[in-house]
């Protein structure tokens, strides 16, 4: 029988067949079933095509395994940083009675420092211009508080007699209906809380003395907070430099710049909330006033020192504005009273505060609430008052070591910072000059990480380089014996019959 010349002959080898059965081949043998290459037949004439091995991949394990080293090193210094402020606020305490006076002076000093510069600008000895200023401030506290003692004393009496009617009023009401209340009932109430008191005595004799400890604790304290003042009014202008000489010029340089700034920060804050709280306690005060409320000067001079406890002052303030109404002149007067106080404190933080405070902090109402109600349950009122302070000191810090970053990241030049001092301009020089020093650093890194990658794509081509070599040592030959076979199959026949 013939056989069509463009029939590949039966004997011819296909794709299908083990090329490694054939002793004629030119390729490496098969080692087996498992090494052969070929995947599952092609679509076409049942052929198979060989696929090609997955390039390597990353191991999930090992991007965890990383995750979680880089999250322990973060947790073990955040820890580190953690434990030293416990340490620094374990010291602080154990030192609080001498802490204390210190930074109520610096307080005052950078209240009162303005007026003392003026001074001296005008040629007034140190001396004389701090015991000036401190005895001047002192007498327009001390004039504030004669002026409001008199009507506090005869409108206090007025106060409680209106507190008494009022008791009066509210168990007149008890005994009637629907409450029913007898007056045998009230007798024993009264009965019951007198032998309580008496059975508390000793209590309370302990705790008038711890009163009376802590009225000579204030005392102290006030008497050393007026000498650090006035030396600090005095003599503070040499601090900075005394600094320097004993920290290094280096360190000196950046030292003087956040001091001055954290100085500035403190004045100016502490100076505008005395004219936000100027103008709550004014208005305030003139509504009480034209309500004819008792204690309105007292009242004003109140809100105005509560005023400098953020938000919670102003509610405290605004709070004993509306119970003082409400036992004087009824509760029309109370609600009045709280209209007065909500539109006041309202238009206050709308308009006055942002203005105010703009040129020198800026922080979210909830970090100052946050900050108020940490200082107040560790420290009480004094911690409340303390809490914003020693906020707006912290975010100047951290705003300054920001800059110095950017300095380093090329991101901001010297020209683009507002620096208080010439210490603080060299400083940002110097900061700078460093910033090609960090890009070179910088741009190691990158070159390293770019290299890396580099390597794996050189990898990754050698590899399919590999897969490529593979793929032609076993497919190639197979293909090239069967072309041979197909032409030289025909001249191995015998020629058809006639």
């Amino acid at each position: 029988m013939t056989q069509d010349p463009g029939t590949p002959a039966e004997d011819a080898p296909s794709l299908d067949a083990d090329p490694g059965a054939h002793p004629d081949q030119d390729g490496p043998a098969a080692e087996g079933p498992a090494a052969d290459p070929l995947a599952a037949a092609g679509p076409a004439g049942g052929a198979r095509e060989e696929v090609p091995e997955a390039p390597p991949t990353v191991d999930r394990g090992d991007l965890i395994l990383q995750g979680l080293r880089s999250a322990a090193a973060w947790s073990w210094r955040f820890l580190l940083v953690v434990a030293a402020l416990a340490v620094i606020l374990y010291l602080l305490g154990r030192v609080w009675v001498g802490v204390l006076p210190i930074i109520l002076a610096l307080i005052v000093s950078s209240v009162l420092w303005p007026l003392v510069r003026w001074l001296r600008r005008h040629r007034w000895p140190a001396g004389l211009a701090a015991a000036t200023v401190l005895i001047t401030a002192l007498g327009i506290f001390g004039g504030i508080v004669a002026a409001i003692a008199p009507g506090v004393g005869s409108q206090l009496r007025q106060v409680v007699d209106n507190v008494t009617a009022g008791a009066d009023i509210v168990l007149e009401w008890l005994s009637g209906p629907p409450v029913n209340l007898q007056s045998e009932q009230l007798d024993d109430y009264v009965a019951r809380a007198t032998e309580w008191m008496e059975s508390r005595a000793s209590t309370l004799a302990e705790g008038a003395l711890s009163t009376l400890t802590t009225v000579g604790s204030i005392l102290v304290t006030t008497v050393l907070v007026l000498v650090l003042t006035f030396f600090f009014l005095k003599d503070g202008h040499r601090f900075l430099p005394w600094l320097r000489k004993s920290v290094g010029r280096t360190a000196g340089l950046y030292l003087t710049e956040a001091l001055a700034r954290v100085w500035v920060t403190l004045g100016g804050f502490l100076r505008a909330q005395a004219v936000v709280a100027a103008v709550d306690s004014v208005f305030i005060g003139l509504g009480l006033v034209l309500l004819q409320v008792p204690l309105a000067f007292a009242l004003a001079v109140i809100t105005f020192f509560l005023a400098f406890i953020p938000i919670v002052g102003a509610f405290v303030a605004g709070g004993l504005a509306v119970l003082v109404a409400l036992v004087s002149q009824g509760w029309v007067t109370a609600l009045w009273v709280l209209v007065i106080v909500v539109v006041v404190q309202q238009a206050e933080s709308t308009f006055v505060a942002p203005l105010m405070h703009s040129r020198v902090m800026s922080m979210h109402p909830v970090v100052v609430l946050l900050g108020v109600a940490a200082g107040g349950t560790l420290w009480g009122v004094l911690g409340a008052f303390l809490a914003v302070p020693v906020l707006a000191s912290a975010l100047t810090l951290i705003r300054y070591g920001s800059e110095h970053l950017d300095l380093r990241t090329g991101e901001l030049h010297t020209d683009d910072l507002r620096n208080i001092t010439e210490q603080g301009r060299a400083a940002a020089q110097r900061a700078e000059r460093a910033a090609p020093l960090f890009q070179l650093r910088a741009r190691r890194a990158y070159l390293q990480a770019q290299g890396e990658q580099g390597a794996a794509r050189v990898a990754l081509l050698d590899r399919t380089s590999e897969i490529a070599a593979s793929l032609r040592d076993r497919l190639l030959p197979p293909i090239l014996r069967r072309d041979r076979e197909d032409r030289d199959g025909p001249e191995d026949v015998d020629p058809p019959r006639t």
